[in-house]
């Protein structure tokens, strides 16, 4: 029984999760679009891993940078973060990201979604 078992492994090991999962926070935080496609699962727990980021983002301080970088892995994602996202959402309490899914994959029938920003 999954009782108290809240993450979803996604079938991967700890590390390739984590770096899965800090990976496609840098592609979002990046992309021109503020949005990518991937699987509906994958979504769901890349909300659950960059909500409480965007909120840390929030204190523009030496500290937070640390933490986002520690999280990230990218010089890049963190500079495009403090500069060009967090203004624009400074002003959210939460519910910075939006899941719309669109359907099943032709190959092997997976649900895929959109992940964008609230901008």
């Amino acid at each position: 029984m999954r009782h108290k078992k809240k993450i979803n492994h996604l079938g991967r090991k700890v590390g390739h999760r984590k770096n899965l999962i800090a990976n496609m926070a840098c592609s979002l935080i990046t992309n021109k679009s503020n949005s990518i496609n991937t699987t509906l699962s994958k979504a769901k727990e890349l909300r659950k891993f960059i909500e409480p980021l965007f909120t840390i983002s929030k204190n523009n301080n030496t500290h937070s940078h640390r933490i986002l970088f520690s999280y990230l892995k990218s010089k890049f994602a963190i500079y495009h973060l403090f500069k060009n996202i967090t203004p624009k959402i400074i002003e959210r309490y939460g519910g910075y990201t939006r899941i719309i899914k669109i359907g099943s994959r032709l190959g092997d029938g997976a649900k895929t979604a959109i992940i964008e920003l609230v901008v």
